[in-house]
């Protein structure tokens, strides 16, 4: 929800500080959040831990609002998806990794000692607990004094600052178009819904994996893993859209096919059960891979001077992410629904929205050829 929260304010920041010293910013701010983290464990205080990932929420929302726009801006848009998936690459081989990292660390014998904690009492359940708290404070430091190097590290790199136009070009007819203000831009809005509902499906196929692996009856201690399959699959498909964006196909048209590839595995994945199941989730992945990469550029497309506004507009879109496992959780419980059915109702929406935004909906307002 930091993303929903704290977007506009970055955009604002930017506009005064620019791109490179935003960047710089939000990983200092993400090296506090990772402090936060201590004190929650020694108090052993859930609201801490929230205000903790909160703050890194509030830097990744001013990461997200600097370095998007920037990827897509600082070459050609018709090769946005490219620059993106390249980046993608390095955020998800950290994706995959860092799960077998904090699972070792932190969720090592994970099932046993649930187990142990269940049934203990006293100093002895005090005492599970501390250890197992105890495991994050080492991580979180090295990841603190890691942030703030790396900002350091790109306050001595030469990153070129980009300007972006202030008026915008009508391509059909060939004349400058002057905006007054951002709601003059539907396909901004419907590409921010877009990514509210791509990120809902990529949260639902990344982190719920391991919740749905459970329900179908396997191991805690192997289900920890499932996440790193989902990120695996969508690596795969950052390497295909670098390959083949736009060299043989447009951000669009993977985009089509990315929301096909949703809507195919989604269905299998409710017609199938146990590791079969868990392989097609794994692999909406592979669909989810180009969607970001595709939908930020068509969305803060001809937006001109508007364009860190509309970014931070775009990243607010991130929310998907808080609100549709929440969804997930009311129609699975309260409706008292079986979880792949209600994993099914909730996914298939998301992909049909991102195939009507491919077909049609990032041209809506604009004078496209």
């Amino acid at each position: 929800m930091a993303y929903f929260f704290l977007s506009l304010p970055s955009s604002w920041i930017l506009k005064k500080i620019g791109f490179k010293n935003g960047i710089i910013l939000g990983l200092i701010v993400l090296g506090i959040g990772s402090l936060l983290f201590i004190p929650a464990a020694q108090t052993r205080t859930f609201g801490l831990f929230l205000t903790g990932i909160f703050v890194q929420g509030a830097a990744l929302a001013l990461l997200q609002t600097a370095s998007n726009p920037y990827l897509t801006i600082i070459g050609p848009i018709e090769s946005a998806a490219k620059r993106i998936s390249i980046a993608g690459i390095c955020n998800k081989f950290a994706g995959i990794i860092v799960p077998f990292i904090m699972g070792t660390l932190f969720l090592k014998n994970a099932s046993e000692i649930e187990k142990k904690i269940e049934v203990a009492t006293g100093l002895a359940k005090e005492q599970l607990l501390n250890d197992v708290l105890g495991r994050v404070n080492m991580p979180y430091v090295v990841l603190a004094i890691v942030f703030c190097l790396f900002a350091i590290v790109i306050k001595f790199t030469h990153l070129p600052e980009v300007n972006v136009e202030e008026d915008v070009i009508d391509e059909e007819k060939g004349v400058v178009v002057k905006h007054k203000s951002i709601f003059q831009f539907p396909h901004l809005f419907l590409g921010a819904l877009c990514i509210f509902v791509y990120v809902a499906a990529e949260v639902m196929a990344g982190d719920i994996i391991g919740v749905y692996g459970k329900a179908l009856g396997i191991s805690a201690d192997i289900s920890k893993y499932f996440t790193s399959l989902t990120l695996g699959s969508m690596l795969v498909g950052y390497i295909i859209g670098i390959i083949t964006i736009p060299k043989y196909i447009s951000q669009q048209f993977a985009l089509r096919i990315c929301a096909i590839l949703g809507l195919i595995f989604t269905i299998a994945a409710y017609l199938t059960s146990g590791y079969t199941s868990v392989i097609f989730i794994a692999l909406l992945g592979l669909a989810n891979s180009l969607m970001w990469p595709a939908i930020f550029p068509l969305g803060i497309s001809h937006l001109g001077k508007f364009t860190k506004t509309g970014s931070a507009i775009m990243v607010m879109g991130i929310a998907g992410g808080a609100v549709w496992p929440l969804l997930y959780a009311f129609i699975k419980d309260h409706l008292h629904l079986d979880f792949q059915l209600a994993y099914f109702i909730t996914v298939m929406p998301c992909y049909l929205f991102i195939l009507y935004f491919a077909i049609k909906g990032y041209k809506v307002g604009l004078n496209l050829k």
